[in-house]
């Protein structure tokens, strides 16, 4: 493969976006797919504690995030595909090792590092889309990216339930690599180096820590990748006890998919309705707008909770808001983040990666193991974690909110810190 960036031509922008959704996609589903199994899994390896178990997400996603760092630096060397197709074996191995796992100790370490393997995939499909793309066509595309990506979390608890009324728990790791291997098949004949080759870094101290210098310095990307922190936390904090909310507080039973499906579909519908009008709106009105929306839902979740309990429909209406302007806030502070650093776009989609992922899961760990059998814990989650990003948000813009941006038109090698 040359080093030189391949041209548009070589992929067709509707593939391209599906392919980088769908390398994102196996995050999804190798947390989104346990979820119905988590009970069996429990079970079968002698874990009794209920908050214990939530450990199968939370090992994945601390590998996930920490080694974003790594691959980050590795991909502004190497280029994009071969960190990329030797992070899908890592996660493809680790995904059958599973199935043999004798103890629960040993299936959070091999969890862990097939999370390790798969950060490069988040790396990746970020950087690949900030190679080919800037401004408000770059929100455009990651918009449509996510919303594709959602597919997974619509389908892959229902997948995960079918999954169990055919066989053991163990056949969802098997699924799970099996479409793993698809996938990179896929990337591998069809995706090709987008990194600019006068972009190439050099893997020494100084050269990675001048990457890691210009991301941290840069005011807006910094605290909008922040955000994206806060965002994901709270989101964690309810995929987290999820399975306890909706099938032991609610008693949904075998429905509990449908429920979680309806909810990542919000997530997917905001995510559409972005990319219609991102062009025209900007990125930043719409990104403060969901925010500011979403910190009022989420207070008044907070009051309702404290006064509980709470209806099914009522909450379950009150998430589906709360979701809608996750989904519409996400996509535009992540391409806000990235935005002015298009010269170390690697190195800047493993910062905000793992910020996002190890300060996201932690944050969502913490709320999750503070599940009390009511929805107060998620529910503060939600408000305390909206306020936060309102705050980065205000660092970021100088304390002004609904602006066009400086930013916006800049060629993809300005990176400026105003």
């Amino acid at each position: 493969m040359s080093d030189t960036v391949a041209k548009p031509r070589d992929i067709s922008r509707v593939e391209f976006i599906i392919l980088v959704a769908a390398l994102m996609a196996l995050n999804a589903l190798a947390i989104d797919v346990m979820l119905p199994a988590l009970p069996y899994m429990g079970e079968a390896l002698g874990v009794s504690n209920e908050n214990e178990r939530q450990l199968v997400i939370g090992s994945y996603m601390f590998g996930f995030g920490i080694a974003q760092l790594a691959f980050g630096p590795l991909t502004d060397r190497f280029g994009r595909r071969g960190p990329l197709f030797v992070g899908l074996a890592i996660y493809l191995v680790c995904a059958f090792a599973a199935i043999f796992a004798p103890t629960f100790g040993i299936l959070l370490a091999l969890r862990f590092v097939q999370g390790m393997g798969a950060a490069g995939t988040r790396v990746i499909a970020t950087a690949v889309v900030r190679d080919r793309f800037e401004g408000r066509e770059m929100a455009e595309v990651m918009s449509l990216t996510f919303m594709i990506f959602m597919a997974i979390p619509i389908i892959a608890p229902g997948i995960g339930q079918v999954i169990l009324l055919t066989g053991p728990w163990q056949y969802i790791f098997l699924f799970m690599g099996g479409l793993a291997a698809m996938i990179g098949l896929w990337g591998f004949l069809r995706l090709p180096e987008t990194m600019h080759a006068k972009y190439r870094r050099a893997l020494s101290f100084k050269s990675v820590t001048d990457g890691f210098r210009i991301v941290l310095t840069n005011r807006m990307a910094l605290f909008y990748g922040l955000a994206g922190t806060f965002l994901f936390g709270a989101m964690f904090g309810c995929i987290s006890a999820s399975q306890q909310i909706f099938v032991e507080l609610y008693g949904l039973g075998p429905y509990f998919p449908v429920a979680f499906a309806v909810m990542a579909g919000t997530i997917a519908v905001a995510q559409l309705i972005n990319s219609r009008v991102v062009r025209r709106v900007g990125m930043r009105r719409l990104a403060h707008t969901a925010n500011l929306a979403y910190l009022g839902m989420a207070s008044v979740f907070v009051v309702f909770a404290l006064l509980g309990p709470v209806p099914f429909p009522l909450f379950f209406g009150m998430l589906m808001v709360i979701q809608f302007f996750f989904g519409w806030a996400a996509s535009n502070m992540n391409a806000l983040s990235m935005e002015p650093l298009g010269s170390v776009a690697g190195t800047a989609a493993s910062v905000f990666g793992f910020t996002q992922t190890v300060g996201g899961a932690l944050i969502g760990t913490y709320i999750g193991q503070h599940y009390d059998g009511t929805l107060v814990p998620n529910a503060i989650g939600y408000a305390s974690m909206g306020a936060l990003v309102l705050i980065c948000v205000l660092i970021a813009e100088n304390g002004k909110l609904f602006g066009v941006g400086a930013q916006y038109g800049k060629p993809a090698s300005a990176d400026t810190g105003h």
